[in-house]
């Protein structure tokens, strides 16, 4: 039976979705409900296993994963109970980990960190997904050596640019090691339904004046970014992808808003355009998108995954375009989402190399 061998760096609330999702389609194998590809490449997402995790949390490291997914400060709603992986959460290393404001829920383990490489090896993990919080570039930039000293296929979750960064994908391409990225986009999240949006009004006619998108919930990544300086990746990976959409500028303003701790981890966006139509009557649309947001990318990563492992069964290293340009919000290369897409599914049947 084949098998996808997964690592996570990082058991926040997208680690806790995903391993609760994949769980699920374990344990329901004829359900579909939520894919939007059930098979790629020939996996399945019950083909996933983890096999390794690494956190800072004191109340996570230790612990099976199982457990450690459901620890504070995590808030994600419960898809799968009762878990038992048979995989301890080790220690990773901190570097700019933990900002100003999780410092204060946060206690760091007393642990040494673990020997990343060593463990990558030792676990047999094939695929390492990098799901530090925003702004911590030197941890992710940490987990990416480590993945290409183990010869691991990277996947960058976050918004610190490596995928979409010349030198780190030279690298990665050197190394015969697969990569995808940057900053993992939902299923149904605002930055797609913003992208979506705008390349509607544009292909249809109109021209877009103006755009912006406001984001709040209640999750640890939105009190992280409480702290202003870590999120300048952050604002340009959501700005660039949707100003992706049209041949001409247009004034964006797109980031969190505010931190309200009771929404835990609904997320909730408010996107507005302003436009021209014919003979230049004026339009505007407004919307608001109401999702738990760490399902929501869950539904996106399960596709990398088995990208990645279709990638070093081909042995294709270097960043994966197509499957970048579906899947995040600031790839290397952007592309509007229906030609991603059957971009994505023609290298998938062998079709197109990356």
């Amino acid at each position: 039976m084949p098998e996808i061998r997964v690592a996570l760096a990082g058991v926040g609330n997208c680690a806790s979705a995903l391993v609760q999702g994949v769980q699920f389609y374990k344990s329901h194998p004829d359900e579909d409900i939520g894919l939007a590809h059930p098979q790629l490449g020939g996996y399945r997402v019950s083909d996933i296993k983890f096999v390794a995790a690494f956190d800072v949390n004191k109340r996570k490291v230790g612990k099976d994963l199982g457990q450690a997914i459901f620890e504070s400060p995590n808030n994600t709603i419960k898809l799968y109970d009762q878990l038992e992986l048979g995989v301890k959460v080790k220690r990773g290393p901190t570097l700019d980990g933990l900002g100003k404001y999780p410092r204060q829920v946060i206690e760091e383990s007393a642990e040494g960190p673990t020997d990343i490489v060593n463990e990558l090896r030792e676990s047999g993990a094939q695929v390492l997904i990098n799901y530090v919080p925003v702004g911590s570039a030197q941890a992710a930039k940490a987990y990416a050596q480590a993945a290409l000293e183990a010869g691991v296929g990277f996947i960058n979750a976050m918004p610190v640019f490596i995928a979409s960064d010349q030198t780190w994908a030279k690298e990665f391409e050197r190394r015969q090691i697969p990569i995808a990225g940057d900053d993992i986009m939902s299923q149904i999240g605002a930055t797609v339904v913003h992208k979506t949006l705008v390349k509607l009004m544009s292909d249809r006619g109109a021209r877009v004046d103006e755009t912006y998108q406001l984001n709040v919930g209640g999750d640890m990544d939105f009190m992280n970014m409480l702290e202003e300086e870590r999120l300048r990746d952050k604002r340009e990976s959501k700005t660039s992808a949707v100003r992706a959409m049209t041949n001409y500028p247009v004034p964006t303003r797109i980031g969190p808003s505010d931190y309200i701790p009771f929404l835990e981890n609904e997320k909730v966006a408010y996107i507005w355009a302003k436009g021209r139509y014919f003979a230049g009557a004026p339009v505007t649309i407004e919307l608001k998108l109401s999702v738990i947001d760490s399902p929501d990318s869950g539904g996106v990563m399960v596709d990398v995954i088995r990208g990645i492992k279709v990638a070093l069964d081909r042995k294709i290293g270097g960043p994966l375009l197509s499957v970048s340009a579906y899947s995040f919000k600031h790839p290397p290369e952007q592309m509007p989402y229906k030609e991603a897409e059957e971009r994505m599914l023609a290298f998938f049947d062998g079709k197109l190399p990356r």
